[in-house]
Parts: structure tokens; sequence; C-alpha cells
């Protein structure tokens, strides 16, 4: 009988060869174009990946050792196979200091922190940073709790603007477009945030 260890081990060898079965040259180059530098990508699609956190299921074990594996399909599908209700926060600030591009960053932020018991403070605490890897996942944590119908009190909601409008204003493309999305998904909470969001993008210029 093997023990937990042994089982992972010969579990992710399995995952990493049908991984490289479907290995995708072309769409792999075509992310190394984009400035998106793996250790390994065998270029495998995201609708193959989430098929395969289907066929597995949530597993907390497995997802620990599937990110420290330094491979790209590895680290996304650690993403969506991680049950949401047991990572702790401590575990989840490793998983952001170990996160090192855009893709890892937003796939995280859909697939898992946005599930989070404490996705909020998380992400308040992630636009506040100065790391743009930090910020990505925190508006794109924030936009989805928002079109959940979560509101913020009247401390985050300045808090939130502030922040979102410096993103805006800053020189980062992806950036500028994860605040400007969650600042429209903040707008349709509802009225009152609505005029409070067009205040805010009026006074740089922008109509919402």
């Amino acid at each position: 009988m093997m023990d937990n260890n042994s089982n992972i081990d010969s579990r992710l060898k399995e995952i990493k060869q049908s991984f490289r079965l479907q290995m995708n040259g072309v769409a792999a180059q075509s992310m190394r174009d984009k400035g998106l530098d793996y250790h390994v990508n065998w270029g495998v699609s995201l609708p193959a990946l989430k098929a395969k956190a289907a066929e597995i299921g949530k597993d907390y074990d497995l997802a620990l050792a599937l990110w420290k594996d330094n491979v790209r399909e590895c680290k996304i599908l650690a993403t969506l196979i991680m049950p949401p209700a047991e990572i702790l926060p401590e575990v989840v600030d490793i998983w952001m200091e170990q996160t090192d591009n855009v893709e890892i960053a937003e796939q995280a932020s859909l697939n898992l922190y946005q599930h989070l018991p404490f996705a909020a403070e998380k992400a308040y605490r992630w636009i506040a940073s100065e790391s743009e890897l930090y910020q990505i996942c925190g508006y794109h944590v924030l936009s989805r709790l928002f079109m959940r119908g979560q509101e913020p009190n009247e401390r985050g909601a300045n808090e939130f603007i502030d922040q979102a409008l410096a993103a805006i204003q800053g020189d980062s493309v992806v950036l500028k477009k994860a605040a400007w999305s969650s600042v429209l998904r903040f707008a349709d909470l509802g009225d009152g945030f609505r005029q409070m969001a067009q205040k805010a993008m009026k006074s740089i210029g922008v109509d919402l």
C-alpha cells in the first residue's frame, strides 16, 4: 500500500504525462512571444485543463504538490482543484509571492481567490500593494465579488475608488483594464455606487 506522498507523486507523474500528450508547441511559443516565460510550458488549452480538473475533483494535497511544480499547466490546475474553504490565508500569501506572470495571476483570481471566505480582505490589501500582479489579482477578485452583489462599506468603497483611479491613470495596460472592469462592476451595484464612480472618473476626464 502506497503512503500519501508516494500516491501524490504517482498522480503528479500521470497528470504531467497527460499534459505532454496534449503538447501544443505553437501555443507555447505564442505565449513566450507575449512575454509569458515559464520554466516548462506545454501549451495545453484552458478548456483541457478545466476538463482535467473536473475529472480530478477538489484535492488539497494534490493542489499543493501541483503548485510546487514549476510548470504552467500544473500551476493552473492547482488553482482549479484547490478547495477554497481549505486553503489558509498564509498559503494564499505564499502562492501570491510565487506568482510571476499575468496569466497565473488571472487564473488564480478567477479559479480560486474569488471564492475564498476571506476574498474581500485579501483583494483590498492587494489593490493597495506596489506590485502590479497583486493589484491585478485584487481587481479581478473585486470584479467578481461586485458581480455577485457584494457591496463594500463606505470605507471600502472610498479606498477602492482611490486605488482604481491611480491604476487607471498608470502605465500598465493590463492593470488599467482590470481596474476599469472592476469600476464598471462597482457602478452596477446601485445608484449610489454609480454616482460615486461617475464623479471619480469625471475628476480624471473619463466618462463612465
